[in-house]
């Protein structure tokens, strides 16, 4: 293994991981989660990430956003946009109770789209572990490709000229 990955990988003993699959269609479970504010400013200039993980097929959607306030628009755009090109409902959300995803319009929104929306106990990340799973391995990648191209730990990719 070369150092950057070494480096990029060294993290705290990982969650258990679930062996089975608990659902038997694409999206009759979605797990979600939004970390940041990240240290490092994406080439966009986002601070936060929206992860979406399907529980069938553990595909994932990563939505980057500036701020959390914009979790809510993001997510009901793709959550439409998976409904018509794929012709299938969202039976589930799973998350934790974050502002972003317990609040009066994200609750209208799934209602109105009859998403069954199921919390995890607050402060046990192990309960939502498909996500938190995920925004480990997109973390531990970014610090990776940064190790290994040899950037500081400061790369603000939006300003000309930082001091580290």
């Amino acid at each position: 293994m070369c150092e950057a990955c070494q480096r990029g990988k060294q993290t705290r003993k990982s969650f258990n991981l679930k062996n089975c699959v608990s659902t038997s269609k694409p999206f009759e479970l979605l797990h979600m989660d939004l970390f940041g504010p990240s240290r490092t400013m994406s080439l966009g200039g986002n601070l936060y990430a929206l992860v979406v993980v399907d529980d069938f097929s553990k595909y994932t959607w990563t939505l980057f956003l500036h701020t959390k306030k914009e979790a809510y628009p993001e997510f009901k755009k793709r959550a439409r946009k998976l409904q018509n090109t794929c012709c299938s409902n969202i039976g589930a959300i799973r998350s934790d109770h974050g502002g972003e995803f317990h609040n009066e319009k994200f609750i209208s929104f799934c209602n109105k789209l009859v998403i069954s929306h199921n919390f995890s106990a607050p402060r046990t990340p192990q309960q939502n572990g498909v996500v938190e799973k995920k925004n480990r391995s997109l973390e531990e990648l970014a610090r990776t490709i940064l190790n290994d191209f040899a950037l500081p730990k400061c790369f603000w990719a939006d300003v000309v000229s930082t001091a580290c």
